[in-house]
């Protein structure tokens, strides 16, 4: 299993959609910042939001087993191989990520449990 890095793309805000429905003072996502970069093997990376990574797991998932993303949907998503672009899912403030495989081995840092 390979790691897959996260990289934050951009940070959007619509604001028609935020005026009508969002709370006073409303803005882009306050928890992550455009350029910031996770690395995911066997759970969410600290610091990516709960929510974001709920949104995402299943791309990063496939990705860390080799899926070919350019035949996910209808084999007309992606032109890269090993790459996938996401969004959280605020629909006021969506935050786009890139998701690319990497080489590197993804390696359990922690004893699992076992009862």
């Amino acid at each position: 299993m390979k790691k897959v890095k996260i990289t934050v793309l951009r940070k959007t805000f619509i604001s028609d959609l935020a005026e009508e429905y969002g709370t006073e003072g409303l803005g882009p996502c306050p928890m992550l910042r455009e350029g910031q970069v996770f690395y995911a093997d066997y759970a969410k990376p600290e610091g990516l939001c709960d929510e974001a990574w709920k949104a995402i797991y299943q791309y990063v998932f496939a990705l860390e087993h080799g899926a070919d993303t350019r035949l996910f949907y209808y084999g007309d998503w992606i032109r890269k191989p090993g790459i996938a672009i996401c969004s959280c899912n605020d629909g006021l403030r969506p935050v786009i990520f890139k998701l690319e495989a990497t080489d590197e081995e993804s390696k359990i840092d922690y004893t699992p449990v076992q009862e």
